[in-house]
């Protein structure tokens, strides 16, 4: 599996960025920043997450509902969870 998806648009980003305390010289970049998002699974099950811009591009490995140590793209150190929910997809 691989998938590509490129931002055409997010509502809100300033909002969450100011919630997660993100400074604001790193607020005014991510506004204006719309990256290529690249979703694939290697051989041994791991899903890597990757988002590239001409500002940064950042790399996640991960499995489902397993925790992991990540770096932020602004350079927060966190512990996350990524777990995925069923979910309807409507084709217009």
């Amino acid at each position: 599996m691989c998938e590509k998806f490129d931002m055409i648009s997010s509502e809100n980003f300033d909002d969450y960025m100011k919630a997660l305390g993100v400074g604001f010289a790193t607020q005014q970049v991510g506004n204006r920043t719309k990256p290529n998002f690249v979703m694939s699974v290697d051989d041994q099950g791991l899903i890597c997450m990757k988002s590239q811009s001409a500002f940064k591009t950042t790399e996640v490995k991960f499995k489902l509902n397993e925790p992991f140590d990540e770096t932020t793209a602004d350079d927060r150190k966190t512990r996350t969870v990524v777990i995925m929910f069923p979910c309807s997809w409507k084709h217009f």
